[in-house]
């Protein structure tokens, strides 16, 4: 054979193998045919629960994928059916697993051709096959502690008191919940260390009238702006907010128009974008199992947003937030890490 003819086999060859290659790449995104959502509480809470069905909904719609969601409802009874259930119906289960952590593990140990993606805890099982979306939320959590410490500081905001006296209502006790209170209380401490951060927990995610009750107390203590924390349940916080004319923070979605004038920001925590980032590379071939990946004010996942019909706030509390967003992505601002006891 003639060297022209053997360079011309081999540019055959190469072109062959390219297209093989790409054949196999193709093949393998199209190896998940469905994908299950397996929440431990339940839709509707247009929060938390709501943005990653968000998420769901855009990966079904982008990449023709089955989806399913199945909600627990907070009942431990469902959690190792759900499971089983997932398992028997997807191929990549997105699984939010307080509280039923080691079910989750043994879940994964025992199936390890599914796709395990844990949302906001860190659950790390024997086969190393659960991959993790760790949110610092302590990132934002931080800004809404700086805007509520300067909010109650401004008389000049309609109904605003003297007192500088903040609060806070989470769902429960749980290491997320406390660590958004944590940041909440060193970011408006950063503002102003005589401020009180005086906190309420409910017990509850669901029940608003519960949210709507501990909010009324801590405006009767004399804060006059609380930070919603608690699902559903914060609802009530929006609406205790609207009917006395004082303040809340919302909370994982922007709900700064669900009453206008009364929710002055949200800290967001973007479960959806989390969603469709890592669906994105498991179709792309390059997600790899066992991660831990971790959402902060860098990438977006989470933040505090102002947007809204009715704007409350002055520019100077929006330019501060926007001032300290920039120092905390550029590191030349340290936001403290919650570590449970």
């Amino acid at each position: 054979m003639s060297k022209k003819n053997f360079l011309y086999v081999v540019v055959i060859v190469s072109i062959l193998l390219v297209s093989l290659t790409g054949c196999q790449s193709s093949q393998a995104t199209s190896d998940v045919k469905r994908v299950v959502y397996l929440i431990n509480g339940a839709l509707g809470d247009n929060a938390f629960y709501d943005s990653g069905q968000a998420g769901m909904d855009k990966i079904a719609e982008q990449y023709g994928v089955e989806t399913r969601t199945i909600e627990t409802n907070f009942d431990a009874g469902q959690y190792e059916p759900a499971l089983q259930a997932a398992v028997d119906y997807a191929d990549v289960i997105f699984v939010i697993s307080y509280g039923f952590e080691d079910q989750l593990k043994e879940y994964a140990d025992k199936y390890p051709d599914k796709i395990f993606v844990n949302i906001d805890t860190i659950v790390q099982n024997d086969g190393n096959t659960i991959t993790s979306v760790d949110f610092i939320e302590e990132e934002s959590a931080y800004l809404a502690g700086v805007v509520a410490a300067m909010t109650t500081e401004d008389t000049g905001i309609p109904n605003i008191n003297a007192d500088k006296m903040i609060g806070a209502v989470g769902g429960d006790v749980d290491p997320v919940i406390d660590a958004f209170v944590f940041a909440y209380t060193n970011g408006a401490h950063y503002i102003d260390p005589e401020i009180t951060v005086e906190t309420k927990y409910l017990g509850d995610w669901e029940d608003t009238a519960k949210g709507k009750q501990a909010a009324l107390q801590l405006y009767d203590q004399g804060a006059d702006i609380v930070f919603q924390i608690a699902a559903a349940a914060g609802m009530g916080v929006l609406q205790a907010a609207g009917e006395r004319g004082l303040y809340a923070i919302g909370v994982d979605t922007n709900q700064n128009d669900i009453v206008p004038g009364a929710v002055v920001a949200s800290d967001i925590k973007d479960v959806g974008k989390a969603i469709q980032e890592v669906f994105a590379t498991i179709e792309d071939g390059t997600y790899q199992p066992g991660q831990v990946l971790q959402y902060g004010l860098a990438t977006g996942a989470v933040d505090v947003v102002f947007d809204a019909e009715v704007m409350v706030l002055p520019q100077n509390i929006i330019d501060k937030v926007d001032e300290l967003r920039n120092q905390i992505i550029s590191g030349d601002l340290t936001v403290e890490i919650y570590q449970p006891e």
